[in-house]
C-alpha cells in the first residue's frame, strides 16, 4: 500500500487519516499545534470503534486501523516517501500558497498533492510552483469517513495523469470521487447546495415556511430519494417516457418558477437571527456536540443499510444474468 501524508489535523484531517488507514495505508498526519494533533488522534481512535460497532470495518479492528495513524512532529517528515498528500490547513488563499509551496519543496518529486479546500480554486495557490503539474483539489464533504464523495478539480497545469491516480487511490480507498471538468467557484456540491440554500432562506425571509418545517421537506421529502438517485434519475424516473418527456412536460412550469426565484440572496443578520432563534429553541447550544454525534451515528447505519442494499441487488443481478 502507498504512504499517504496529511497535513492539518482538524476534523477533516483526522477523517481522511481515518479513509487512508482503513483503507491499508500508512498514514503521517502532521499539526502546527502538538496539542491538537495528540487530540486528533485519539479521537480517531474513538471514531474507528465507532465504525467497528456499526459493521463498517468488515474484518478490521479499530487498534489495527489506528496503529497505521502515526503523528510527525515536522510537515517534512509527515510528507517523507509519501505517494499522495492531502493539505487541510486553513481556508485562506494566503495559506495555501505557503503550504503548497513547503510541501512541493520537501514531498517527492512524483507525489500527487491535494488540497481539501471546499471555496478556493487550485490555479490561485499553484501557479508558482515548480511542481504545479502534481497539484489539485480533492474537495471532501464532511466527514469525509462518512460522507464517501470526493470532487477532483485540477487546475489548467494539472496533468491529467494527476487527477487520474488521484482518482483511482480514492476509489480503491472506498470514496466516490467525481471530476469536475474545469475550474468553477463552489466547484459542484457547493454551488448545487447554494442555489437550495438560497431559495430555503428566502422562503423562510419571506414567511412561506418555518425553519423546521423547511427541514422536514428535505429529509421526508426531496431528501429521501436523492439519498440513493440523483436528481437527474429521479426525473427520469418521474414521467412515463423519461428524462425528455419530464423536461417536455415540466420545462414551461420551472423555467417560470426560476424567473421567479433571481432574487437578491436572503444570507442576512437579520434571517439568520430568526433562525439561530429557532434552531436554539429545538436544540440548545450545549446539545450541539451530542447532536453531532448522533448525525454521525445515524451516517454510519444509513452506510451500512447502502452496503447491504448494494450487495443484495448485485446478487439479485448476478442471478437474472445467470437465469437468462
Amino acid at each position: 500500500m502507498e504512504r499517504i501524508g496529511i497535513v492539518g489535523a482538524g476534523l477533516i484531517g483526522r477523517a481522511w487519516a481515518i479513509v487512508f488507514a482503513r483503507a491499508g495505508h500508512e498514514v503521517a498526519i502532521h499539526d502546527t499545534d502538538p496539542a491538537a494533533l495528540e487530540r486528533s488522534l485519539a479521537a480517531a481512535g474513538d471514531a474507528l470503534a465507532d465504525l467497528r460497532a456499526a459493521g463498517l470495518l468488515p474484518g478490521q479492528e479499530p487498534d489495527a486501523v489506528r496503529a497505521r495513524i502515526r503523528p510527525a512532529g515536522s510537515l517534512a517528515e509527515a510528507v517523507a516517501g509519501a505517494a499522495y498528500i492531502q493539505e487541510n490547513g486553513p481556508e485562506r488563499v494566503e495559506a495555501k500558497r505557503a503550504l503548497f509551496a513547503e510541501i512541493d519543496r520537501e514531498a517527492p518529486g512524483d507525489a500527487v498533492i491535494a488540497s481539501s479546500t471546499s471555496a478556493i480554486l487550485p490555479s490561485r495557490f499553484t501557479a508558482d510552483l515548480a511542481g504545479r503539474h502534481r497539484c489539485l483539489v480533492a474537495h471532501p464533504v464532511n466527514p469525509p469517513h462518512l460522507v464517501p464523495l470526493v470532487e477532483l478539480c485540477a487546475a489548467p497545469w494539472t496533468a491529467p495523469e494527476t487527477v487520474e491516480r488521484a482518482r483511482l487511490l480514492l476509489d480503491a480507498a472506498g470514496q466516490v470521487p467525481i471530476t469536475v471538468r474545469r475550474e468553477v467557484d463552489g466547484f459542484i456540491l457547493n454551488r448545487l447546495q447554494g442555489a437550495l440554500l438560497n431559495e430555503a432562506l428566502r422562503l423562510i425571509e419571506q414567511g412561506y415556511v418555518t425553519a423546521d418545517d423547511l427541514d422536514k421537506t428535505m429529509s421526508h421529502g426531496l431528501g429521501l430519494r436523492w439519498s440513493f438517485m440523483g436528481p437527474m434519475e429521479t426525473i427520469d424516473l418521474n414521467a412515463p417516457a423519461g428524462v425528455a418527456d419530464y423536461l417536455d412536460r415540466y420545462g414551461p412550469f420551472y423555467r417560470g418558477l426560476w424567473a421567479e426565484m433571481q432574487q437578491a440572496a436572503c444570507w442576512t443578520s437579520a434571517i439568520a437571527g430568526r433562525i439561530e432563534a429557532e434552531r436554539r429553541r429545538d436544540l440548545p447550544a450545549d446539545r450541539l456536540a451530542a447532536r453531532q454525534e448522533w448525525r454521525d451515528r445515524r451516517l454510519m447505519a444509513f452506510l451500512a443499510h447502502r452496503r447491504a442494499m448494494a450487495e443484495r441487488d448485485a446478487e439479485e443481478n448476478a442471478a437474472e444474468s445467470s437465469g437468462s
